[in-house]
Formats: C-alpha cells, sequence, structure tokens
C-alpha cells in the first residue's frame, strides 16, 4: 500500500538542474526540499556508520543519493541534458 500511496502521490518531476544543487554534506531534508520524496528508501545499520540510500524513478532515468551518517556522500543520475 505505501509503494502505491508513493506512486500515486503528484510528486516533482526530477530534472538534471535540480539534481545538480544536491551537494556533497547536505541532510537528508535539505535533499528531500530540492528533490521530493524518494520513491524507494533502503537503510542500513553498520557498528561504525549508518548508510541510507535515496532512489528516484522517473519514467527510464533513476537518481541515487547515498548518506553515511545522515549526509550525503554520493550520487548517480542516468538523467541526460
Amino acid at each position: 500500500m505505501l509503494t502505491l500511496a508513493l506512486v500515486a502521490c503528484p510528486g516533482r518531476r526530477i530534472t538534471k538542474a535540480n539534481v545538480d544543487e544536491v551537494a556533497e554534506g547536505m541532510s537528508k531534508k535539505q535533499v528531500e526540499s530540492i528533490l521530493g520524496t524518494p520513491t524507494e528508501i533502503d537503510n542500513k545499520d553498520f557498528v561504525i556508520m549508518k548508510k541510507t540510500t535515496y532512489v528516484y524513478r522517473q519514467s527510464k532515468d533513476t537518481v541515487t543519493i547515498v548518506f553515511k551518517d545522515d549526509k550525503v556522500t554520493e550520487k548517480q543520475s542516468t538523467l541526460s541534458d
């Protein structure tokens, strides 16, 4: 049900420009204010750190944002200009 709710909610359109606004060190709240609610969230708790991955899917494109200890450490995107 939750997945259907996320898909059914009108979300923001993900563009290369707003993905480019996401910078290393940003918090989850900052990223969500730019990109909206992620399509998928994967949480992993390790002894020495916490890793969360946000995935945004839009048509054939995917944007992946990785957080370590709740700060952006990397991002990947299949969006083109």
